[in-house]
């Protein structure tokens, strides 16, 4: 149980560095918080609700293990390396895909609710 423990502690701090540490990371941070009060001001379903907390959780792990790859390549290749700038990059562009989903998921969840806001406002 203590070892258990000891992971959950490791994990958490592993998430308070990345937060502290990457810019990245503190924008899609404002963007969640804007989206949960979106979310919360236009009522949103439970169905919607979800798929927000889904790419929350996916584009912020694809953040943390972009962090952990860019980390780790830099302890094992501190020069300029063709591979290493490739690994880097690769992992660069799998947030950079996730966070492009989920950006579509939030206009397709979000813009029709704006829409129907201002045509009930100026009609």
């Amino acid at each position: 149980m203590k070892h258990r423990i000891h992971s959950f502690k490791n994990a958490i701090r592993g998430i308070r560095m990345v937060i502290k540490s990457e810019k990245n990371m503190q924008i899609h941070l404002v963007v969640a918080v804007l989206v949960l009060i979106a979310g919360w001001l236009f009522n949103i379903n439970t169905t919607e609700w979800l798929l927000c907390l889904l790419c929350f959780g996916l584009v912020f792990g694809a953040e943390m293990v972009n962090t952990a790859i860019e980390t780790l390549v830099d302890l094992i290749s501190p020069q300029k390396h063709e591979l290493a700038g490739k690994a880097k990059d690769m992992a660069a562009g799998a947030v950079l895909l996730c966070a492009i989903f989920a950006a579509c998921i939030g206009l397709i969840i979000f813009v029709p609710k704006v829409w129907y806001l201002l045509f009930s406002l100026f009609n």
